[in-house]
């Protein structure tokens, strides 16, 4: 397909093996086999959105490149999905587009990120999503595609092509899928999307840019302040070992620890408040990290946060019920790349 047209070209192959094997070598693949995206399953994940093949479901700001509802139907059946997944994945893409998610800057860095998906409300039921055990892995077919189709959908419209394009240094698995649902049955906090202005029932789906998760285990205290102090010295050492910017950063809480705070009255606010004030770091540290050259350079004992706000600290509930395990998920680049919360549309407008 040409990358830089609302429009597609139409291949013909003998079946779907050849179909896979052509996609492999003009490197339209994130190297996983593909479901081969033929007019007919296209033109139905299209009517699954509501929309016409040609209209524009967002533009990327930077380069200005038009996202196509027809292009992201191919990515999705490529990925894998299935067409009611296309609300889910419709609302991702609008989120993405926002300038302060800065898609061009996190698609195009050497810090290797990855767009981090969260998907709230009652359309993670309909689907069957994974909120609790392996959340962040292989559970589920829809967690496991919704993701998939952000990479496949920079691949071959944005043209975020390893070495070209994407310069990553290493990147992380994340770049090849990395969407959850937040398990709001079992927890008592109120949900991410209404954290973030969604209404109460109304489904959506909130996206950041982020570098690889930290798993983070505590299991021997009853303490919440203890307990955070974990998940801080997490926020600390990303900051002496990547980069002390300002920025969202993703815990997610699994049952054992959300207990914890449960049972102590600790909301998801008072979590991000205690965070606000801990997770920092002086200048000074990073010479104990083998950043001298710079450490040294101006303002040796200036405080660094982590967050510019509480608010700026998303508390996710997602997890398997045992173990004492969470994890954070630090930003890309702080405020040049923040976190969007878009509501997903389930009927055609």
């Amino acid at each position: 397909m040409a990358e830089a047209s609302l429009s597609s070209t139409v291949l013909e192959v003998d079946d779907a093996f050849e179909a896979n094997e052509l996609y492999q070598r003009n490197g339209w693949t994130d190297g996983l086999p593909i479901v081969a995206p033929t007019e007919a399953r296209v033109q139905a994940f299209v009517q699954a959105m509501g929309l016409d093949p040609a209209d524009v479901i967002g533009t990327e700001p930077v380069r200005r490149r038009h996202i196509s509802a027809e292009k992201v139907a191919i990515a999705a059946v490529m990925a894998g999905c299935l067409p009611e997944y296309m609300p889910v994945v419709r609302a991702m893409v609008q989120a993405m587009c926002e300038p302060q998610f800065g898609l061009h800057g996190c698609t195009a860095s050497t810090g290797g990120a990855a767009p981090l998906v969260i998907v709230n409300g009652p359309i993670r039921r309909q689907l069957g999503m994974n909120a609790t055990h392996n959340a962040l892995a292989n559970a589920c077919r829809a967690n496991a595609s919704i993701g998939r189709t952000v990479r496949l959908l920079l691949i071959n419209v944005l043209g975020s092509v390893p070495g070209q394009l994407d310069r990553a240094t290493l990147g992380h698995p994340g770049k090849f899928t990395f969407c959850i649902a937040e398990d709001e049955e079992d927890s008592a906090w109120v949900p991410l999307a209404q954290e973030r202005g969604v209404p109460v029932g109304t489904s959506a789906v909130t996206v950041l840019s982020v570098e690889s998760p930290h798993q983070v285990m505590n299991e021997w205290t009853r303490d919440p302040e203890e307990l955070l102090d974990t998940y801080c010295a997490s926020m600390r050492s990303n900051m002496l070992e990547y980069s002390i910017w300002e920025g969202n950063y993703a815990m997610i809480v699994a049952p054992q620890h959300r207990e914890v705070f449960n049972a102590a009255g600790w909301t998801k606010q008072d979590i991000r408040r205690y965070a606000f004030e801990h997770a920092q770091v002086q200048r000074r540290q990073w010479r104990d990290v083998g950043k001298a050259a710079v450490a040294g350079r101006k303002d040796e004992e200036r405080i660094y946060k982590a967050l510019r706000t509480p608010e700026d600290l998303l508390v996710v509930a997602a997890g398997g019920p045992a173990g004492g395990f969470g994890v954070i998920a630090p930003p890309w680049y702080g405020k040049k790349s923040l976190a969007v919360t878009t509501p997903i549309q389930t009927t055609a407008p």
